[in-house]
């Protein structure tokens, strides 16, 4: 079983449908008793950075998902949440990941640059199981206006902007900033590479 954890923060109802074309059980919760005896977890996220982790902290989730065993999956905000501490709100996050998360920022040269990225983007530089059997420059989508910057745990690259982290590990812990969900078929084997982790 996948536990989905509830947190509100949005798209958590996309993840589920995700796994449930490919066959996978899941169930989106809240319960830390029920998220520390799942199979793997899936933390997804869409929303702001400051009432999120104050939910995660109110419910004691906080403590539960940095002490998990099990393989877990970031999206998105998850992914930022992941992090040391994000810029949106200025706000300590759980620090599984030792990075931060800065808002994009166009320069003279990116001016007309929008903020979010909102769209497809490539991902290269692989350093993760998450993307076995995916070519390298292979189309992923996303939405975000903050992003975590580069590091040890970088597992997958993008840019916009600048250079970012597209994906990020950590022992047992992924994270991706992009949307599998939302990913057609590539997103389809990134999911698909985390639920046959053992």
């Amino acid at each position: 079983m996948i536990a989905i954890i509830k947190y509100n923060a949005g798209n958590v109802q996309s993840v589920q449908y995700a796994l449930q074309r490919l066959g996978a059980d899941s169930v989106v919760t809240d319960d830390a008793a029920v998220i520390s005896s799942a199979d793997k977890v899936i933390f997804p996220g869409v929303g702001h950075a400051a009432p999120a982790m104050q939910y995660l902290r109110q419910k004691q989730l906080d403590k539960v998902l940095i002490s998990l065993q099990q393989p877990v999956l970031g999206i998105c905000l998850g992914l930022q949440l992941m992090c040391k501490h994000s810029e949106e709100g200025d706000t300590t996050c759980l620090g599984i990941f030792d990075e931060s998360v800065r808002l994009f920022l166009p320069d003279s040269e990116h001016k007309k640059v929008k903020v979010p990225q909102t769209g497809w983007n490539s991902i290269a530089d692989f350093k993760s199981v998450l993307f076995n059997g995916i070519s390298e420059g292979a189309y992923v989508y996303s939405v975000h206006s903050y992003y975590a910057a580069m590091g040890k745990e970088t597992a997958a690259v993008t840019n916009y902007i600048l250079p970012y982290s597209a994906a990020l590990q950590r022992d047992n812990f992924y994270a991706v900033q992009f949307h599998p969900e939302k990913s057609g078929s590539v997103g389809e084997i990134i999911l698909k590479n985390f639920i046959s982790i053992s």
